[in-house]
């Protein structure tokens, strides 16, 4: 009683067990699964750092995260939720090693949480160590099971030093939210983050952990500091020279060109791009390998030539097949295994493959394994147009003769000299009238494209031709090419039309030569076309500004973001590689494919034509006449060549991935005002449109983005182009090219006129005439270390159908459709095995045996090998 009355004087009541029960039931310990990777040991100068970080654990926990409630505001900004409190990574002194190899290392992490605070929607990580590490994930565990089970944060990372960031670093949970949907308590944040990644208009050079995207004009691809020889105009910006944005890097303007921007050293490949953009260490360290190994390539065959009789030529067959013959065989099996095991560093396991390739040769393209001589045929040659490395170009011939559309009145008369007479003897017995009724006449037309640069392409070393090649759709549904026509400008002046002239197949004989020489010339200009416009303008030019503006305007919780970010991985990087090295003034493009100095500003003319929408495989073959509407078919569209590889299969594959897009669009787009009222898509679409392909932002075939259809195409066409397409340009060039021969780059001479000494060479020797002709010795040694560099597949690719996270979005519906997507794809993988098997589609194998695998999606495949397969399908232009 006394003590009952005290209890009451003093106001303070006795804790009864339904307070105590009150009090646990608030507070709750959570559990927790951080995944890091720190820097390996391939980054030297972060060493010292990453012991400090070390030493400096020991005197406090220095890697802390705070979770945020969706339920409960911040007191300090209503508009935010709550933080709970700091939680911090246990053991980091005994988990991270100083490894050479890029680990991932699991951390456990108690959170004390409220339970009145609802599951958390975000978390702010703060890193006061002095090197970056890598997050890949946080995964809670122990909430209510009425929340759903773990609650997963997919974050894949950077993160720096907490002093070098100007606000905290949110991470978000992997439900999805349209605008309109988001909690209130975590909109500001999504706005903030978004607002950060603009980066506020920063000026000045961006750091490597900035991480801001913004647009720049190609400004960065000349050095006009070395002389007027070196500079190169601005593509993007003007009329004239219109051209996609890139990625900024705010570098400082030259000395002599305030419009150009300044070039890091050569050998400097840190240039910016978002530090999360960068390539993993396993993509980069095999990049190195790839790299190092070429350049071994190059300097054996080329330190033996400086001895040779003619120095940097090939003076037969013999020497070039010798860049894959002899050398040190590499065992297989066991023996392989235990050495690769053996060596740490990921650059240097490459160097020792376990593939049958040999060391310091380069491998036998596929284009030889068969046959050393059938590359030569005429059925091999026009078969390539249809399951080569670049089969998205030939179309069918709808007028004869053909006709040229360069304005006349400048460039004069540039129809085609081809007549009834050259090609109807080769016809099969049909006539030109009948061929073209019948939807049997193709054309491969780089005419247009070519003659406008050729008088100042042919002002250097190159002496080539803009050509038309004309070809007969058979009975048994090959190509048989009838006529290639070799043009020039006008010796009186561009304005005086083109001097043609008209070359047909023979066997025999120094006509046998001059028709193989013919076809080099029309496989110059398909080799400089495809490296220039069907692989890099449209594939990875035009999907970076993509990238740009999703990352500007698309939260990372936005559904359309998760849709497309795995099909942005790497482009921002080897974009920036391919702008320091490859397509630069004097780069490697320059050096070995024929528009030499002119490359870049060639491109930027056929941009002017380039037309998103047509982008679309169905539109793309209905304007290239090789199909027909069709509404009974699946797409719309009938085949005119219906043993046409690439057609074939993209279509299987573009009808999957459009599949895929509008279930996963009809899930969270319910109806069209869904799309219209969607701030992110429609600020997405207006910066895409205006800033990323400014120069086009006029053109009215841009989608309106006002219906969900809209929205269903638009990204169905970037996830084609970015998967599929790079895939088909990209990953046959080793096969058909690491063979110069087959696909040289350069030609050096004109055809040779009878009398000359060139065409008496021709007679007694037809071969040495031809490697006379084509790409030299070192050119191809180059060209060809490149081109195995670009065709390997990555031993952490991520092909389509795949994702690196099981869980990318927490919604059981497009769960399931990602999973629907992934077996059909596995369908079309066993439906191009069936093809390829099938001997009446003679153009899926030819007369070289290569089987049409470059839209095969390899879906299937999780075992991270890589190298030069021919085959699977990346999700991204990695490469």
């Amino acid at each position: 009683m006394i003590h009952t009355d005290i209890a009451e004087i003093l106001c303070v009541k006795p804790k009864t067990k339904t307070m105590e029960e009150d009090v646990k039931k608030t507070t709750m310990k959570i559990e927790g699964e951080v995944v890091v990777m720190k820097k390996n040991l391939l980054d030297f100068k972060d060493v010292m750092a990453s012991l400090l970080d070390r030493v400096h654990e020991l005197f406090g926990r220095r890697v802390s995260l705070h979770l945020i409630s969706s339920h409960q505001p911040d007191p300090a900004n209503e508009k935010r939720g709550r933080l709970g409190k700091a939680a911090h990574l246990e053991k980091w002194v005994t988990k991270i090693k100083t490894s050479v190899t890029a680990e991932e290392t699991a951390f456990r992490v108690t959170f004390d949480w409220d339970e009145s605070m609802g599951p958390p929607a975000a978390f702010v990580i703060k890193n006061h160590h002095h090197s970056q590490f890598y997050l890949k994930s946080l995964t809670l565990r122990g909430f209510p099971a009425g929340e759903g089970g773990p609650i997963h944060f997919v974050c894949n990372s950077w993160i720096y030093p907490n002093h070098r960031y100007r606000s905290d670093r949110v991470f978000f949970s992997n439900k999805a939210y349209l605008p309109s949907e988001t909690p209130e308590l975590i909109k500001e944040l999504r706005e903030e983050e978004l607002k950060n990644l603009r980066g506020n208009e920063k000026e000045g050079e961006f750091k490597e952990w900035d991480r801001v995207y913004d647009y720049a004009y190609y400004n960065d691809l000349g050095a006009p500091d070395k002389g007027p020889d070196s500079a190169r105009p601005v593509l993007g910006g003007s009329p004239e020279l219109p051209y996609p944005r890139r990625g900024k890097t705010g570098r400082k303007p030259t000395k002599s060109d305030p419009k150009s921007e300044s070039r890091l050293a050569l050998l400097n490949l840190n240039i910016y791009v978002p530090r999360d953009e960068r390539f993993s260490h396993v993509k980069f360290s095999d990049f190195l390998a790839y790299a190092l190994k070429s350049v071994t390539q190059v300097l054996v065959p080329e330190i033996a030539s400086v001895c040779n009789k003619t120095i940097n030529e090939f003076d037969s067959f013999e020497d070039v097949f010798h860049l894959y013959d002899g050398s040190i065989k590499l065992a297989n099996g066991h023996t392989i295994s235990k050495l690769r095991d053996v060596i740490p560093w990921e650059m240097f396991r490459e160097l020792v493959r376990n593939d049958g390739e040999r060391f310091l040769k380069f491998p036998l393209p596929d284009v030889l394994k068969e046959s050393r001589s059938a590359w030569r045929t005429d059925e091999e040659f026009a078969r390539e147009m249809l399951a080569g490395l670049n089969p998205v170009v030939i179309s069918r011939l709808q007028e004869f003769p053909p006709k040229s559309n360069l304005d006349s009145a400048k460039y004069g008369n540039q129809h085609s000299s081809i007549r009834e007479e050259h090609i109807e003897p080769n016809m099969n017995g049909f006539n030109v009238q009948e061929a073209l009724e019948q939807n049997k006449l193709y054309i491969l037309d780089h005419h247009d494209a070519l003659m406008p640069y050729l008088t100042r392409i042919n002002s250097t070393n190159t002496k080539t031709y803009a050509t038309r090649t004309l070809l007969l759709l058979q009975e048994d549904g090959t190509l048989k090419p009838l006529a290639i026509e070799l043009s020039l400008p006008h010796a009186q002046g561009e304005s005086h039309g083109s001097v043609s002239k008209v070359f047909t197949p023979a066997e025999k004989g120094v006509e046998g030569s001059v028709w193989q020489l013919a076809k080099a010339y029309a496989a110059v200009n398909d080799s400089g076309y495809h490296q220039l416009i069907s692989h890099w303008l449209q594939t990875h030019a035009v999907i970076e500004p993509f990238i740009i503006a999703s990352n500007r305007q698309l939260s990372v919780v936005h559904p359309i973001h998760k849709l497309l970010h795995p099909h942005f991985r790497d482009t921002m990087n080897i974009n920036a590689l391919a702008r320091h090295v490859l397509i630069n003034s004097d780069g490697v493009l320059e050096r070995t494919v024929f528009p030499s100095r002119y490359a870049m500003e060639m491109s930027s003319s056929i941009y002017k034509n380039w037309v998103f929408t047509d982008q679309a495989l169905p539109k793309d073959l209905l304007k290239r006449g090789v199909a027909v509407e069709d509404p009974n078919s699946d797409n719309g569209v009938k085949l005119l060549i219906e043993d046409y590889p690439f057609a074939v299969d993209g279509l299987e594959i573009w009808s999957a991935i459009k599949t895929w897009v509008t279930e996963y669009c009809s899930f969270y787009y319910k109806n069209d005002k869904t799309v219209q009222t969607d701030t992110e898509i429609q600020s997405w679409w207006t910066e895409l449109r205006s800033k990323g392909h400014g120069d086009k932002q006029h053109e009215s075939w841009w989608p309106s983005m006002q219906t969900r259809d809209d929205l269903i195409e638009t990204c169905t066409i970037i996830i084609w182009i970015a998967s599929a397409l790079h895939a088909a340009v990209n990953f046959g060039q080793y096969p058909y090219a690491g063979f110069l021969p087959n696909r040289p780059t350069v030609s050096r001479r004109f055809m040779p006129e009878p009398g000359t000494d060139e065409y008496a060479e021709l007679a007694e020797d037809a071969d040495v005439a031809f490697l006379k002709t084509i790409t030299p010795q070192l050119q191809t040694l180059l060209g060809i270390s490149i081109i195995e560099i670009l065709s390997m597949h990555s031993t952490d690719e991520i092909y389509l159908g795949q994702r690196d996270s099981p869980n990318w979005t927490a919604d059981d519906e497009p769960l399931e459709a990602f999973k629907r997507f992934g077996k059909e794809l596995e369908l079309i993988e066993n439906n191009i095995i069936r093809r390829n098997n099938d001997k009446r589609f003679k153009n899926r194998t030819g007369p070289v045996n290569i089987p049409y695998t470059l839209l095969y999606p390899n879906t299937t495949d999780y075992t991270r090998e890589g190298g030069l397969t021919g085959k699977g399908i990346p999700n991204s232009v990695s490469i």
